[in-house]
């Protein structure tokens, strides 16, 4: 069925490679594959194993892409087997029309090396077609006067089919006056003739009715029929006569419509009407007849429309001429149609590359196309080239095919696609051209790193911020496009602990979002520094890094804290004495507040909000020092009560309150009485306080007599022992204080130590001395019996001065230095020492303590041994204020004005104190009601 194109092989060396190569550039050598085929053929009826012709396997099917040009749709190769199927119908009267010999030229194309191989199918012909006559009835008129022998030519009929297919004979039912004479044309067709046997006689039989069959060669036989109704008329003896048997004229494919192609002639020897003569098509194709015009009366041949030599290149006609008396003859005209150069060249692109990678070496064939031109000559001549100038150029293959290749360096990021038009031009005069543009896409190779749209980022994220919530977003560009340009962004270094980063901070992958993962707290975290690193996913990976720094905005999310007044550990409030004889402007308490808030938010203000009695105290806006702002009149109560609020600076506000009890009086024991009346009303709990008192008095008499026991024994062993000023001599330590260096409870580093000192006849209280004054022993207040310090409080002083001179003074300033207050109290003007007035206390004041103690151990809310800084007494009643444990604030601080900040240094003692003595902080002998 077919031949493969196989040059000679030498041996020993490898045959494929060459053989795959050698058709595209020694077309001469080898012939294209042959198949041939009847029409009509199935769909998916096979035409020829074309792998196997080709000399490729079945792994090479697949692998190199075994296919056929697009041009073609009659045909496919079957993409496992390599074998050549029908795709669809093949009709070979309507694809060749009326050429003997029907080829159709397909062209195999293969990659790897990329080849294109030349494949015939030739289309053998089928009786599919039935001979056909171009009317259903024929109507002759013969004159009775007509010999026998007298012929009359009949329409032939027409069958598209070739060879034994084809139109084969002419049957003529059976009578006794005429016989069927078949002639041969010179074109090899045949024309029936009706022959008269013998003389008609009209008056006899006026018509005679006659079927004419056209039969085929095919196997089974194909026939067409026609009627034949012959009237007999009167004597017409001469039929018309030709100039010429054969008319032949050659006429250019561009002459337009009407154009004369020539002019046939008949005469008749008859005279009158039998000698009028009309003309005819008697034998044309559909085609002719519809390209060309005869006039019957005059026999010129016209062009009715424009012709076309690359569709019919000869138009064959019969033309018959016939006088009034039905006597006929016939001419045949034929036409030779020149060729113009008409038809501008075709661009059929038979493959393309879908994608051409940028490092693509120069050379590379990214194409394959071929021309074609259907005018003939030199008018079908073309030559190719490229209309701009481009990385590409086309080199000349076999048989009009062409390759496009690559001719210099890609940057796909300058650009990614080229759309090359390819113009043909043929060798007409005038030449005609055309073009086809196809588009070249540039493949990408990850040859460019992320790069960031800034050098660095910062951001400013407020605390509090809600956590989850985004505060910044990095966006880095890659000019690559798909893998090579995808970037992913990840958190590479921070100046965190690497396990505490993810609890801080988060970046989205894709999106680049830096992600808050807690609640940001200004007070713990200032800034944060980043580095952020993008990362396309090219391979090799690609990676570039920018730093990010978050700043933590400050907000005023924390209220001010009063340090002090404060409640003791029971609940019950402070309180404060302030001599009676206090002139205006006398230091009585300060409020002690921080934030821990910085700049503004942390700028405190402290306001009156309710005063017992209105204009008797005044309230330093930013200090918080209470003075008196005159002094004391008869009709003032002795009890005063001053609610104080504290607002910082922020927007809004945040405050809060403090409490305020002071009392006039001189000493302890005129305190006392106003602190036990209570100002409310009466309730069910005074009987029960009554009880209580009385049994306070027992437990204190049983009390009085186990401090003569200590003080006894404690007398005895005063010689032997080395003591401080403070309940022992183990009790307190003369090394120098230290601050510590984190308050985790918000309390100051001070407390209020109750010593006695050894040069003094009665105790004292000495405030705000350093907590670290004391060591760790110091917890004998906690341990030892009260017996064992009321004795040592009440003994008489013993010691030596040499003994005196060994103890520190009483430290009696307690507050801060000017450095350490909160706010913007180191601007106030005025008295701004701060001391705190030292009273000594008499025996009566003790005794009122001792008394206060007895009546909270009969309450059961107390013990003898009390916690640490009680000296064993009611917590109610201790002189303490503790703030071991107040956060250092200072650097939150923010001074208007001022580069001030505040210090741990303790505050000198710079005042003295008033006459009368300075004012004692106690606690109320009754909690606060609220």
């Amino acid at each position: 069925m077919g031949g493969s194109c196989a040059p000679r092989r030498r041996a020993g060396r490898p045959q494929v490679p060459f053989a795959f190569l050698l058709p595209l550039f020694c077309p001469a050598l080898c012939e294209p594959i042959r198949y041939s085929i009847p029409e009509e053929l199935a769909a998916g009826s096979v035409v020829g194993d074309l792998a196997k012709d080709l000399e490729l396997s079945v792994l090479d099917v697949s692998a190199r892409k075994l296919r056929l040009s697009a041009e073609r749709l009659h045909f496919h190769v079957d993409a496992r087997t390599g074998r050549l199927l029908v795709r669809d119908r093949i009709d070979r009267e309507q694809i060749c029309k009326e050429r003997k010999q029907c080829e159709l030229q397909l062209e195999a194309v293969v990659e790897n090396p990329l080849n294109v191989f030349h494949v015939v199918v030739v289309i053998e012909d089928i009786n599919d077609h039935a001979p056909q006559f171009r009317k259903d009835e024929i109507n002759l008129e013969i004159s009775e006067s007509v010999s026998p022998g007298m012929r009359t030519v009949l329409e032939s009929a027409k069958d598209p089919d070739i060879g034994v297919n084809s139109l084969s004979k002419y049957q003529l039912s059976p009578n006794e006056y005429f016989s069927l004479v078949v002639k041969d044309n010179p074109d090899g067709s045949k024309s029936p003739e009706l022959v008269l046997q013998k003389p008609l006689d009209r008056e006899t039989q006026g018509t005679h009715h006659l079927v004419l069959t056209a039969l085929d060669g095919g196997n089974p036989a194909r026939s067409g029929t026609v009627q034949i109704q012959i009237l007999v008329v009167d004597a017409n003896d001469n039929p018309p006569v030709f100039s010429q048997d054969v008319y032949r004229v050659s006429l250019r494919e561009d002459a337009p419509p009407g154009t004369t192609v020539l002019r046939v002639r008949a005469t008749d020897q008859d005279e009158g009407f039998n000698a009028e003569v009309t003309y005819s098509f008697l034998a044309a194709s559909d085609k002719a007849q519809h390209v060309f015009s005869l006039e019957s009366t005059t026999g010129n041949i016209l062009t009715h429309q424009p012709l076309d030599f690359e569709e019919v290149e000869i138009y064959t006609m019969d033309v018959e001429a016939k006088d009034r008396g039905s006597l006929s003859t016939q001419c045949k005209v034929i036409v030779d149609v020149l060729d113009v150069n008409d038809n501008s060249p075709e661009i059929i692109i038979t493959s393309l590359s879908d994608q051409i990678l940028e490092n693509s070496a120069p050379g590379m064939v990214v194409a394959l196309f071929k021309t074609r031109d259907p005018d003939s000559g030199e008018n079908g001549k073309v030559t190719c080239s490229l209309s701009r100038d481009v990385p590409f150029k086309i080199h000349s293959s076999s048989n009009n095919y062409y390759k496009l290749v690559t001719d210099g360096t890609l940057d796909r990021e300058q650009t990614p696609e080229y759309n090359v038009t390819i113009i043909a031009t043929d060798g007409g005069q005038p030449p005609l051209s055309s073009s086809s543009t196809v588009t070249l896409r540039i493949g990408d190779v990850n040859d460019n790193a992320p790069v960031f749209q800034q050098a660095a980022y910062v951001v400013h994220v407020p605390e509090n911020n809600p956590p989850g919530a985004s505060i910044a977003q990095v966006s880095a560009s890659d000019p690559d496009v798909g893998a090579n340009g995808q970037v992913s962004y990840s958190i590479v270094a921070s100046d965190l602990e690497p396990r505490a980063l993810s609890s801080y901070v988060s970046v989205s992958a894709h999106s680049g979002v830096v992600f808050a993962q807690r609640a940001f707290d200004h007070e713990q975290l200032r800034a944060l520094e980043l580095t952020l690193q993008a990362r396309d996913q090219g391979s090799p990976a690609l990676r570039a890094n920018v730093s990010l720094r978050v700043l933590v905005g400050d907000r005023n999310d924390n209220a001010p804290r009063v340090l002090y007044p404060a409640l003791g550990p029971d609940g019950s409030a402070l309180f404060d004495t302030v001599p009676r004889a206090a002139e205006p402007g006398y230091l009585v308490t300060k409020v002690v507040a921080v934030d821990a808030d910085s700049g503004h938010n942390a700028w405190l203000s402290y306001h009156v909000l309710q005063a017992s009695e209105p204009g008797l105290f005044s309230l330093g806006l930013r200090t918080g020092e209470v003075r008196t702002a005159r002094a004391l009149g008869d009709r003032d109560a002795a009890r005063q009560r001053l609610l104080v609020a504290v607002r910082d600076g922020g927007q809004p506000p945040l405050s809060a309150t403090a409490t305020l009890h002071l009392v006039f009086a001189d000493s302890l024991q005129e305190a006392l009485p106003d602190l036990r009346d209570d100002p409310g009303p009466s309730d069910p709990q005074a009987e029960l306080q009554f009880y209580l008192v009385v049994a306070l008095a027992v437990i204190s008499v049983l009390f009085l007599l186990a401090v003569i026991l200590a003080i006894g024994l404690r007398l005895r062993h005063s010689s032997s022992q080395a003591t401080g000023g403070c309940f022992g001599p183990v009790l307190c330590s003369k090394s120098g204080p230290v601050v510590p260096p984190i308050y985790s409870e918000g309390t100051l580093p001070y407390a209020y130590n109750f010593c006695v000192s050894g040069a003094q006849s009665q105790p004292e209280f000495n405030f705000l001395a350093s907590v670290d004054h004391c060591s760790a022993t110091q917890d004998i207040l906690n341990k030892e019996s009260s017996s064992m310090l009321l004795a040592s409080i009440l003994a008489p002083s013993i010691e030596t001065d040499e003994k005196t001179e060994k103890q520190a003074p009483p430290n009696t300033d307690w507050r801060f230095s000017q450095a350490q207050r909160p706010g913007t109290s180191g601007s106030q003007n005025g008295d701004e020492t701060g001391t705190w007035p030292n009273n000594q206390f008499d025996t009566e004041m003790l005794q009122a303590m001792i008394l206060a103690s007895a009546s909270e151990a009969a309450d059961g809310s107390s013990t003898l041994g009390g916690g640490a800084g009680t000296m064993g007494l009611s917590a109610r009643y201790g002189p303490q204020f503790t703030l071991q444990h107040v956060p250092d604030y200072r650097q939150n601080v923010y001074i208007p004005g001022s580069n001030a900040t505040l210090t741990n240094a303790a505050g000198k003692r710079d005042g003295k104190a008033p006459a009368g003595g300075n004012g004692n902080k106690k606690k109320s002998g009754k909690k606060e009601k609220k």
